[in-house]
């Protein structure tokens, strides 16, 4: 330290951090090695980050590099993001020393007092990762794993290692539920040999990612979007005529404002609505302003921004890509266009002057459908403006109250601004909680869900995916048929085949745009209620919103997002209606409550037009409204639920409690609901007003915040993922134990085994890409799949027959009778088939393992290396890759297969191996015993076997007369001598010698059964002990790991 002040912080520092540890240690001289350890690495880190010197910076990360590639026997490809002092727990023993984080991988490694310690731990592996505080350490991170449990303490930057660590273990987490992930890790900066870059490049692009992610959350904006920087800055606000403090944010498409008080002003200005952008002039009230004026005439003023000219630069820039990308597209998709000026105005009807034009007219009402240049139909207009009942009378108190909540809106655009650029406040949420005057609710909705920005910057783009989805038909395109009557069958939009047409659009066009969900039981529900109230383009926009960021994995094949989030409901029912926690922990109820509740966003639970004021406010504020308001059901009704036996009574409690939330402001004709019409001999509920409801959601429970929300978010997918992880290598376990000889625990091991060898070779690169190989939407048996080069890696260290150099030769002709759909890749079941017959069978099964492995047509290595070439086929098809003799292949492998399935043991009906694929199965047994002890037996027996079976195979062949036969003892030149079989095989012939390899010394008509086989083998007891020796699996399994 260079002051006093400095020593005096050092010193609290090392009092609170270590002083406790050190009670631990028996002797001094451990107390000193510690101390030193502790204090050199602390130092060491502290130079580190404060970068003493760059270019020592940038040494020393290289060596960090180098160390711990070598430390831990890791690939190039592995990439280090950052590396920390502290001490890891061994018992009772703490270790100092550094802990790296990879990409893939968490390790930390320590040398002192002569001991090493080391650890590596996969990402994907890890089940839980939390940071506490003990009596003992003020500051320790948790790392568990389905194993066992880690403790890291004494960092000098505990937030920053542990932010880090979330992000990597996020990172694995999105791998194991889709291919996004990899592809993720693929974007990352990778550090070249040549020029090292500083320390946090990797880190660095891993923060940018991060706050890229908050600030499209926080603005709602589309997936891509990247944020170039922010800045402090006021904004002056014309509505209550002040500056207000907050921050500027700038991005690639968009400019945003947040202030610093919460909700007080938020403010979107997308740059292709920017007209200008000028440098007003400085004054000392408002110093360096800056001015931006939109398409609609609004002006927003900005002040006190530090590197004006720089950010002014920035904005010109971004603006100049934005003009040139409109005109681009102007010139691609005109037919979508009407006129230059309304390139982006006319595909939202948000930026008209009056809401009411928005609305179509009278005269546009006739026709209900847009045919355009391509002749797709699609609904022009919201399904409720067509099916809008209003009551007999003319003026009643409910039309009066809509008329008065339209009136606010107006007021609020005339004094907040309309449209994307305006002002969004404590009173636009009030506004909302009040409920959406229903002829704006499509506007709005598009407007806070952030919708109307990827609509607007893709003209055409859903015309044309309805095109595309036309006709087409797979898994995803039948469930939707199943669904379409199931969504709202109680609302006349959904009693005829327009609305129902529109729905199958919608949900058709959702599915082709993103394979990965497709389709989803609670999606047609959702969708049905957007129909309602917005356009059929606009809907499928808000669908998108939905299902990609504002309920993040909610509709993938196992509703992850869901799971995710009823842990979330969970934690915080813990929190905060404590009473009655364990009584529904005890019940089950909140597992089977949320789904359904958040799946719909209670549209499935409430009656309709109570439910549409809950997507109002959940389009407006986001998740939490869901998780304030499902709160608030239970609080409501907490002393019922406490007298609950069953969950069945519980169920019905919440149920009959949800059919009486009533919205008294609805213009809607009542649409009878489901659980109602079950209910009915029961005494009445009394009725829940939805906006009373929703107020006192906000009271009691609307400290909920957004931030608070994603930390537990991840702490539950941890969870989540690996639950799921579990399950399915129990249903895989489960489903083939029956078919092998492997015992469960074996089969969980290879399991494990196979998974990490499909991961390893996701992380590090193989031949073929992460996203053909692994498909979370097929059946649990077929979701991991290996192809050829990690196959060959297993094959060597499970196979009892892997031995020498053929051993790759024979991996290949395993492979590829493996491979029974030709796709170059093999599944868990196909796998174990293969390995259960090798190491399990009895002999006959063993031989004929072999026998069949050598029947096939010949191969060539380099097409089992060949990255696979998905063919153009729809969604749900797997690739398919035609190989040289491919048919024969095929055919041959159906009949196996169907041998397989019906384990039918009649060995008659396998094909006969001519002379080529008998030398090969002679070389394959030659190279197969190459490390046996008893190898001198096994190879006479063999010659033995050869000798004979040459025999038997020219019987009735006579032009194989003037060939020499094979015999054991033989030791004349012409003869063939067993010792020779290997690549270079030849057959003697009247003292000419000639190549194997040529198909004019093979003689077509040569040719052994596998009977024959089988009972020449069965001569020679070392071939025969050989064959039935027993195999230890678990010794393999282990060493493989």
């Amino acid at each position: 330290g260079c002051s006093r002040k400095e020593i005096t912080e050092h010193w609290e520092w090392l009092e609170q951090n270590l002083l406790q540890t050190l009670s631990i240690f028996e002797n001094e001289n451990d107390i000193n090695t510690f101390v030193r350890g502790k204090i050199q690495g602390i130092i060491a880190e502290y130079n580190k980050i404060n970068g003493i010197k760059e270019d020592d910076d940038t040494e020393k990360f290289k060596e960090a590099i180098v160390k711990f590639h070598k430390l831990f026997g890791m690939p190039e490809e592995e990439k280090l993001v950052n590396y920390y002092s502290c001490s890891y727990w061994k018992g009772k023993v703490p270790r100092q020393g550094w802990v790296y984080l990879s990409i893939n991988h968490l390790c930390f490694y320590s040398f002192l007092m002569g001991r090493e310690a080391k650890l590596v731990i996969r990402w994907v592996d890890i089940t839980q990762l939390e940071k506490n505080a003990t009596l003992l350490f003020p500051d320790m991170i948790k790392v568990s794993t389905r194993s066992s449990e880690h403790f890291f303490s004494v960092f000098l930057n505990i937030s920053e290692t542990f932010k880090l660590m979330e992000q990597l273990a996020n990172i694995a987490m999105r791998q194991l539920l889709d291919n996004e992930g990899f592809e993720q890790d693929r974007s990352l900066p990778k550090l070249k040999k040549k020029s090292p870059k500083k320390v946090s490049a990797l880190k660095r692009d891993l923060d940018a990612r991060a706050k890229s992610e908050r600030y499209r959350a926080l603005f709602r904006l589309p997936k891509d979007e990247k944020l170039d920087g922010h800045t402090d800055c006021t904004l002056w606000t014309p509505f209550n005529k002040m500056h207000i403090l907050g921050q500027m944010f700038v991005s690639t498409n968009y400019i945003c404002f947040t202030s610093k008080e919460e909700n007080l002003c938020s403010l979107i200005i997308p740059l292709r609505e920017v007209t200008i952008v000028e440098k007003a002039d400085s004054s000392s009230v408002l110093p360096s302003p800056l001015s931006i004026s939109t398409k609609n005439r609004m002006t927003f003023l900005f002040a006190n921004l530090k590197d004006r000219d720089f950010l002014v630069q920035r904005i010109s820039d971004f603006l100049q890509q934005t003009t040139s990308k409109i005109y681009l597209e102007k010139n691609i998709s005109g037919s979508y266009i009407s006129s230059d000026d309304e390139v982006f105005t006319r595909s939202s009807s948000l930026i008209s002057a009056s809401p009411h034009k928005s609305l179509s007219s009278e005269s546009e009402g006739e026709r209900q459908f847009n045919l355009n240049d391509n002749g797709i139909p699609t609904a022009t207009q919201a399904l409720m403006t067509m099916y809008r009942r209003r009551s007999p009378e003319e003026f009643n108190p409910k039309l009066a109250k809509e008329f008065l909540k339209e009136q606010a809106w107006k007021i609020h655009f005339a004094e907040y601004g309309q449209g994307v650029c305006m002002y969004r406040t404590e009173k636009t949420r009030d506004l909302v909680l009040k409920g959406i005057p229903e002829s704006m609710r499509g506007e709005l909705w598009l407007l806070f869900s952030g919708a109307i920005n990827e609509m607007a910057t893709h003209p055409g783009y859903y015309e044309d995916l309805v095109e595309k989805s036309m006709g087409k038909y797979n898994l995803a395109t039948e469930e939707i048929e199943r669904d379409l009557h199931r969504s709202l069958p109680e609302h006349p939009a959904f009693q005829n085949e327009m609305g129902i047409a529109a729905l199958r659009r919608v949900l058709t066009a959702y599915a082709f745009r993103n394979p990965n969900i497709g389709y989803c039981q609670a999606m047609n529900i959702v969708t049905s209620v957007l129909l309602l109230y917005a356009k059929e383009e606009e809907a499928f926009w808000l669908l998108v919103a939905l299902c990609e960021r504002m309920l993040p994995d909610y509709y993938n094949t196992r509703v992850v997002g869901a799971l995710v989030d009823q842990g979330v409901f969970e934690e915080l029912a813990r929190d905060y209606v404590p009473q009655l926690y364990d009584c529904m922990q005890d019940l089950g109820v909140i597992s089977t409550i949320s789904l359904s509740w958040f799946l719909t966003l209670f549209l499935s639970v409430m009656p309709f037009e109570s439910a549409v004021v809950v997507v109002d406010c959940f389009f407006c504020e986001g998740i939490k409204v869901i998780f304030q308001l499902a709160l608030a059901v239970l609080d409501a009704n907490v002393d019922k639920l406490l007298n609950c036996k069953d969950d069945g009574e519980a169920m019905t409690v919440l149920g009959r409690y949800l059919d009486s939330v009533t919205n008294k402001d609805s213009t809607l004709p009542p649409i009878p609901h489901l659980h109602s019409l079950l209910s009915d001999d029961v005494e009445p509920y009394p009725e829940v007003d939805i906006f009373r409801l929703i107020r006192s959601s906000y009271e009691k429970f609307g400290s909920i915040r957004a931030d608070l929300i994603e930390q537990m978010r991840f702490k539950q997918r941890l969870k989540v993922i690996q639950t799921l992880e579990d399950t399915t290598k129990r249903n895989v376990v489960r489903t083939i134990v029956t078919e092998t000889s492997f015992t469960i625990d074996e089969l969980e091991e290879l399991y494990a085994l196979f998974k990490a060898e499909h991961l390893t070779s996701c992380y590090w690169g193989g031949n073929s890409n992460a996203i053909d190989r692994h498909d979370p939407s097929l059946p649990y048996l077929e979701q991991y799949r290996i192809d050829f080069e990690q196959f060959k890696g297993m094959f060597a260290l499970l196979f009892p027959w892997a031995c020498g150099t053929h051993s790759d030769v024979l991996a290949a002709r395993l492979f590829r009778l493996l491979d029974e759909n030709g796709d170059l890749l093999i599944n868990f079941r196909e796998f174990v088939s293969g390995l259960s017959a090798a190491c399990h069978g009895d002999l006959t099964e063993k031989l004929k393992l072999l026998y069949k492995m050598h029947v096939l047509p010949d191969m060539d290595l380099e097409n089992l290396k060949a990255p696979m070439q998905p063919s153009i086929a729809p969604a749900t098809n797997r690739p398919f890759v035609c190989k040289k003799s491919s048919q024969e292949n095929r055919n041959y492998l159906r009949m196996w297969s169907q041998e397989n399935k019906s384990k039918a043991k009649n060995t008659k009906d396998l094909p006969k191996l001519n002379q080529g694929q008998f030398i090969e199965l002679c070389k394959t047994m030659y190279n197969m015993f190459s490390e046996d002890p008893n190898e001198q037996d096994l190879y006479h027996a063999t010659a033995a076997v050869t000798s004979l079976l040459l025999e038997i195979g020219e019987v009735d062949d006579s032009s194989m007369s003037s060939y020499s036969v094979l015999s054991a003892g033989s030791h004349e030149e012409e003869k063939l001598h067993c010792e020779d079989i290997g690549e270079d095989t030849v057959l003697v012939r009247s003292n000419h010698t000639t190549s194997l390899r040529r198909s004019t010394s093979i003689d077509r008509d040569w040719a052994i059964t596998f009977e024959q086989f089988l009972a020449s083998l069965l001569t020679e007891p070392a071939l025969v002990r050989y064959f039935d020796k027993p195999v230890s699996m678990m010794a393999r399994i282990t060493n493989a790991k």
